[in-house]
């Protein structure tokens, strides 16, 4: 059976010795588990879930270290929030691990497959991607997903956590990895950079030939210098800028209950709503009620003029608030003359993250769909379901908002790349 290595001594060294040491490893680790049975790898998975449930308590003692210090530094409470664990959110943990094993295996499947003039068969078969090194800040549950997706589609995982959940993050990156040992497998598929220096960051963005891509989970600070610096390919979105659009013929219940779920749930994450639009065509009580349903929430308004006039709570919405991600309870709110502008306003403004109208008219909705050019687009629907675990992957390892290998939730199947196999007889080319 495999043993579980800490790399204290890993630590010593240099940020680019480190690296390199860990890459190694994990090139080891990834020669193994790529080729190791579906079965084994969900057994690791289910194996790391028992432990994570087993020490529930020992992961809220760590976590209450990581917001202890939060608040000493002078985080938000956004940011508090998505750093926060209880026993719901472990638990949510645990029954993630369980849910990906569950998954048909991503790996040595045929994507697709035919025969040319020259005789040959050729099939083009799913293989895992390699070595993922994951940076990311805040949310510890990262660590549990990242590792069961990278263990589910055969690649090997090099976390770098933030300072801000340090500790609670390596506990979870080791109840990972007991869980690999228990199912036979090599440790190092699964690593923690063991130091919080930010020199580590640096030499893993410029990894090229060691790490095949990167996944930044984080601020906008953390994914532009990833973006910027990374020698290696990035799968990332650098805001989560969502829009609503709620349309002149939305039914007034749908549009109040979606508005409030897509801002209020967690305001921190980044399928939270950011800005509503509402048709200039729009009933009068539906705008009212949207409004009212928000700002009884707690949410700050910050809207246009045509919509001031419907509360006196509602502010003056600055140029600037159209654009920003809040990650708080706050949203920008705009009257639009018909979808046509709504799109406009999405195309200029948003992120390319995830956007919803809400209407009772079919066509409306799927003119919306194919114009708005966003990872993920909606009807009827709360911004904040744009999450892997809710689209039945199990859990995502990231939000990609670009257009190459990978787009929307990363799951298990965006982890992995292709390869051809050609099937001759003696078959030589003329």
């Amino acid at each position: 059976m495999a043993t579980v290595t800490t790399h204290t001594e890993l630590a010593l060294q240099d940020a680019d010795s480190l690296i390199t040491a860990l890459s190694e490893q994990a090139r080891n680790a990834f020669a193994e588990i790529s080729n190791a049975p579906s079965s084994q790898r969900n057994e690791a998975l289910r194996c790391a879930a028992k432990y994570v449930r087993d020490s529930q308590e020992q992961i809220l003692l760590a976590n209450a270290l990581d917001i202890e210090a939060g608040r000493q530094s002078g985080l938000t409470e956004a940011f508090i929030d998505r750093l926060s664990l209880s026993e719901d959110r472990i638990e949510a943990m645990a029954k993630g691990l369980e849910d990906i094993a569950s998954l048909a295996d991503p790996l040595g499947v045929e994507l697709a497959r035919w025969t040319v003039p020259s005789g040959l068969d050729i099939a083009r078969i799913s293989t895992a991607l390699g070595v993922i090194g994951v940076i990311y800040e805040s949310r510890p549950n990262v660590t549990i997903d990242a590792s069961g997706l990278a263990i589910k589609s055969g690649n090997c995982v090099i976390l770098r956590g933030g300072s801000d959940s340090h500790h609670t993050s390596t506990l979870l990156a080791e109840l990972i990895q007991k869980g690999l040992a228990e199912a036979g497998l090599n440790t190092h598929a699964v690593q923690m950079v063991p130091t919080t220096d930010r020199q580590a960051v640096g030499s893993l963005l410029q990894a090229s030939g060691k790490i095949d891509v990167i996944i930044p989970r984080g601020g906008r600070n953390l994914v532009e210098r990833v973006q910027n610096e990374a020698r290696v390919p990035v799968f990332a979105h650098l805001e989560g800028i969502c829009h609503i659009y709620i349309a002149a013929d939305a039914d007034t219940q749908k549009a109040v209950n979606i508005a409030v779920n897509a801002k209020m749930r967690r305001v921190g994450i980044c399928g939270a709503a950011e800005t509503i639009l509402l048709d200039s065509a729009l009933p009068e009580h539906t705008k009212q009620a949207v409004c009212e349903a928000l700002l009884n929430a707690g949410c700050e308004i910050r809207a246009t003029s045509e919509i001031q006039s419907l509360h006196p709570d509602i502010i003056a919405a600055q140029d600037n608030d159209f654009g920003t991600e809040f990650l708080a309870p706050i949203i920008a709110m705009k009257e639009v003359a018909g979808i046509a502008e709504a799109v406009s306003h999405i195309a200029t403004f948003g992120s390319g993250h995830t956007e919803s109208i809400i209407t009772e008219n079919t066509q409306k909705a799927e003119f919306f769909i194919q114009n708005v050019d966003s990872a993920i687009v909606m009807h009827n629907a709360s911004t904040q379901f744009a999450d892997g675990g809710e689209f039945g992957m199990g859990a995502e390892i990231g939000i990609a908002t670009g257009r190459l290998h990978a787009r929307g939730p990363v799951g298990a199947a965006q982890l992995t790349s292709f390869k051809y196999i050609v099937r001759g007889n003696g078959t030589v080319r003329a």
